[in-house]
């Protein structure tokens, strides 16, 4: 496929829309309307004892408070790694000694250009959250087993924080 128009129809501060033609070589063409993204960083922080700290806040377009891993969106020209160091010590307070990448994905592909990027940080250090003024986040440490039950029962429902916890398991698991 061949992007051969895109033309901007939105932009807002945290994304941006645009209409999008493109073409394969057969003549094929798709249309659709894009919410453009950055990209965002996710953060898996795990303890010495095993235990992951979830995030709790409102999402007003799940019109519900939800449990889920912190994550925060790039700023420009910022790199996913940059960008989690940065939102786990403001979303939490915490930093780590140690991080590695866990996995990238397209969560919505279908209609949104946002590629997540999600991090496992261990070796933490305890600080003061620097949250923003729209903000209002609570943070708490929870073993794998609640987390488990929570998906299970449907209390814990953020794609992210599913599909990274689940991979994570499965690594630990060997």
């Amino acid at each position: 496929m061949k992007l051969i128009s895109s033309r901007e129809r939105y932009r807002c501060g945290l994304f941006w829309v645009t209409e999008d033609r493109a073409v394969d070589p057969d003549g094929f063409e798709i249309k659709r309307s894009v919410v453009q993204h950055a990209g965002s960083a996710v953060m898996m922080a795990v303890d010495g004892r095993g235990r992951l700290l979830l995030v709790r806040q409102y999402r007003l377009p799940a019109r519900a408070k939800l449990w889920e891993l912190p994550a925060g969106r790039l700023d420009p020209g910022e790199k996913p790694l940059q960008a989690a160091r940065r939102e786990l010590e403001e979303e939490t307070g915490y930093r780590a000694r140690r991080w590695s990448k866990l996995l990238s994905f397209y969560p919505s592909p279908g209609y949104i250009a946002e590629k997540m990027t999600v991090f496992l940080a261990t070796s933490l250090i305890k600080g003061e959250p620097r949250q923003m003024p729209d903000e209002r986040i609570q943070s708490r440490w929870f073993t794998p087993g609640e987390i488990s039950r929570m998906i299970r029962t449907g209390r814990l429902i953020d794609g992210k924080t599913i599909a990274a916890f689940l991979l994570w398991q499965s690594g630990r698991a060997k």
